[in-house]
């Protein structure tokens, strides 16, 4: 077996074992950790898949920044087990159904997905790199990318207008 097909299995198996630990384990400090372990293993089928710059990306914004404020959120809500209500059975078998009809809906659309394959004469080994995206995105796609970054300022100012404190106001 190719040393590359062995390291997928291997990452493929890490994944699938992270993101069931993040769903099954109580504490939420865990699942986050685990969250963040299946982050870098997705980075590492990026890296496989030649897209060097999108598991960069994906360490630098998931397993970063938004890992941080998960844990932050989590900290500042101080969730502890006595105050959580205990779940009810209508709850439990709510949960059954949807999470079943999800894995039906999933699983449907796996079967009808057509997987191509492999062929060394039209692969192109510069698919992920990065000059490549930055042409498709300053060209195709350079509409929605300002669109996108002025949403995200806005978005920014009305963050710090909602956050700044007046004289004399209270906050709860």
């Amino acid at each position: 077996m190719n040393s590359t097909v062995s390291f997928f299995y291997f990452l493929s198996f890490l994944t699938i074992l992270s993101a069931v630990m993040v769903v099954v384990s109580r504490n939420p400090i865990h699942s986050v950790l685990y969250l963040i372990l299946t982050f870098f293993t997705l980075s590492g089928h990026y890296i496989l898949l030649n897209a060097q710059f999108l598991a960069a990306v994906n360490i630098i914004v998931y397993a970063g920044a938004i890992m941080v404020l998960f844990l932050f959120v989590i900290m500042f809500l101080n969730m502890k087990q006595d105050n959580e209500e205990s779940k009810t059975n209508l709850t439990k078998v709510a949960a059954t159904i949807v999470g079943g009809t999800v894995f039906i809906i999933l699983f449907g659309a796996y079967r009808k997905s057509v997987i191509p394959t492999y062929s060394p004469e039209t692969f192109d080994s510069q698919v992920g790199m990065i000059e490549n995206l930055g042409h498709l995105l300053f060209r195709d796609y350079l509409l929605p990318f300002e669109l996108i970054s002025i949403l995200l300022l806005v978005a920014m100012v009305g963050a710090v207008m909602l956050g700044k404190r007046e004289i004399g106001e209270r906050h709860f």
